[in-house]
C-alpha cells in the first residue's frame, strides 16, 4: 500500500487530498492507496471572504464549513496538528503523540500572523486576517465618525493585493456612510512604491489619485504607540492616526521552522518547478508554506496543488513526474464596492492589471460562492 500524508487542512491541503482521491479512485477503493489529512482544526475557513466580513457584506457562517464535509469520505481525517515533521524518515509526530508514516508527504501548513513582532502593533491596530479581527474591525467601522485612517502594510504577508483592496473598499465605505469628507486615508508600504510588483504599483497610482488616497512608501514599521495613537517607521517617519488598520507580518508555521533545515521564517525551501522540498523527491510543499518568491495567495495554492496532484498520482501509477509548475497566479482586485480588476502572471509573464469593471467585480462575488467547489477539487 502507498500512503500519502497531507499535513494541513486548508485550501492547499484540501485540494491536494481531494484531487488525489479523484485521480487515484480505483486504488483507494481496492486498498492499494491510503490518503490521510492532519489538520489543526475541524473547521475550514474561506479566508478571502474576511475582507467582505469586515464591511458587513457576508456573515461569519458563510465563510466556515466543517472540514470533514469538504473531504472525500474515503480520506482519513484527524484533527491532530503536527508537532514534528521528519522528512528523512517521512514520519510525523502529532500533538496527541501519534506517529504517522507515509510514502509521499505534502506539507501545506499555511502561514500565521505575527503582529507581536512589531512593538505595539497587536494593541494599537486592527487587522482583517482572522474571523475575530475582521469582526472587531467591522464593529469599529460601524461607529467610526471620521478621522485619519492609516492602512499599514508589513512584509511578508499573504494575499498580495489585499492591502489595495481594503484601502479602496474603505474609501467607498466611508463615502457611503457620509464621513469621507471628514476622513483622510493614508496607505503605507515597506518598499519605495505602492506594491512589490512594479506593474501593480504603477496601476495603483492613478487609482489612489482618483480616490484621493495618500501614501507613504518606504515605510517599514518600527513601533506603534497605542496611547499616543502614532505609528513610526524604521526610516524615522511618524504618522498620527485615529484608526489603524494593519496587514501584519506573517511567518510560516512553527513546526516547519523547527523541523525542516533551511526553513527560515517557517518557509520551507522548495524547488520552484517540481514543488519538492529541496533535496527530496517524495516530500512536496504547497501553498503559503513554500519559500518560492511568488505571491502567497489562494490561487497560488490552487495551481500548485493541481500540479502536486498530477505528480503524486503519476508517481504512484507510473513511477514518473507528470509536469512542472509554471508559477501561475491569478488574483482578483476589488477596487471598491461595485468594480474590480484582476492580475495574472507566471514565472515568465509579468502582471498587467486592467481597468476596473463591474463585470470583474461580479465574477469575484460569484467565485466567493463557488469556492467550496474549489476546495473539493471540483473547480
Amino acid at each position: 500500500m502507498k500512503k500519502v500524508l497531507v499535513i494541513g487542512g486548508g485550501m492547499a491541503g484540501s485540494i491536494v487530498a481531494n484531487g488525489l482521491a479523484r485521480k487515484l479512485s480505483k486504488e483507494l477503493n481496492n486498498g492499494t492507496v491510503e490518503i490521510t489529512v492532519l489538520s489543526a482544526t475541524d473547521k475550514h475557513l474561506y479566508q478571502p471572504g474576511l475582507l467582505y466580513l469586515t464591511f458587513g457584506r457576508v456573515t461569519e457562517s458563510e465563510l466556515i464549513r466543517d472540514q470533514r464535509g469538504i473531504l472525500d469520505n474515503r480520506i482519513k481525517f484527524y484533527v491532530d496538528p503536527a508537532t514534528n515533521i521528519d522528512t528523512d524518515t517521512k514520519k510525523v509526530t502529532t500533538k496527541s503523540g501519534k506517529v504517522f508514516e507515509c510514502d509521499y508527504m505534502v506539507i501545506a501548513t499555511g502561514s500565521r500572523l505575527v503582529p507581536e513582532n512589531v512593538p505595539g502593533l497587536s494593541e494599537g491596530a486592527h487587522n482583517f486576517y482572522s474571523i475575530e479581527g475582521a469582526k472587531k474591525l467591522r464593529d469599529t467601522l460601524k461607529t467610526f465618525e471620521g478621522g485619519k485612517v492609516v492602512v499599514n502594510v508589513n512584509a511578508p504577508h499573504k494575499c498580495p493585493v489585499a492591502p489595495i483592496e481594503i484601502t479602496c473598499m474603505l474609501h467607498d465605505f466611508l463615502n457611503e456612510k457620509g464621513v469621507l469628507d471628514k476622513s483622510e486615508i493614508i496607505y503605507t508600504y515597506p518598499v519605495g512604491r505602492l506594491h512589490a510588483m512594479q506593474p501593480v504599483a504603477d496601476w495603483a497610482v492613478p487609482e489612489f489619485e482618483k480616490l484621493g488616497i495618500k501614501s507613504e512608501t518606504l515605510f517599514n514599521t518600527k513601533e506603534v504607540d497605542p496611547s499616543k495613537k502614532t505609528i513610526t517607521s524604521e526610516e524615522g517617519v511618524t504618522l498620527n492616526y485615529d484608526l489603524l488598520i494593519t496587514i501584519p507580518p506573517h511567518k510560516g508555521q512553527q513546526v516547519v521552522e523547527e523541523s525542516i533545515e533551511g526553513a527560515a521564517g517557517g518557509w520551507a525551501p522548495t524547488d520552484k518547478k517540481k514543488l519538492y522540498l529541496e533535496g527530496k523527491t517524495d516530500v512536496f510543499i504547497c501553498g503559503d508554506t513554500t519559500n518560492i518568491p511568488i505571491s502567497k495567495a489562494g490561487s497560488t495554492a490552487h495551481f500548485e496543488a493541481d500540479t502536486i496532484v498530477d505528480n503524486i498520482s503519476s508517481l504512484i501509477k507510473e513511477g514518473t513526474i507528470a509536469r512542472d509548475y509554471d508559477g501561475k497566479v491569478f488574483c482578483f482586485i476589488e477596487t471598491g464596492k461595485e468594480e474590480g480588476s484582476y492580475v495574472w502572471f507566471n514565472y515568465t509573464t509579468p502582471p498587467a492589471p486592467g481597468l476596473p469593471t463591474k463585470a470583474v467585480h461580479r465574477f469575484k462575488l460569484a467565485y466567493n460562492k463557488m469556492y467550496w467547489l474549489s476546495a473539493k477539487g471540483m473547480l
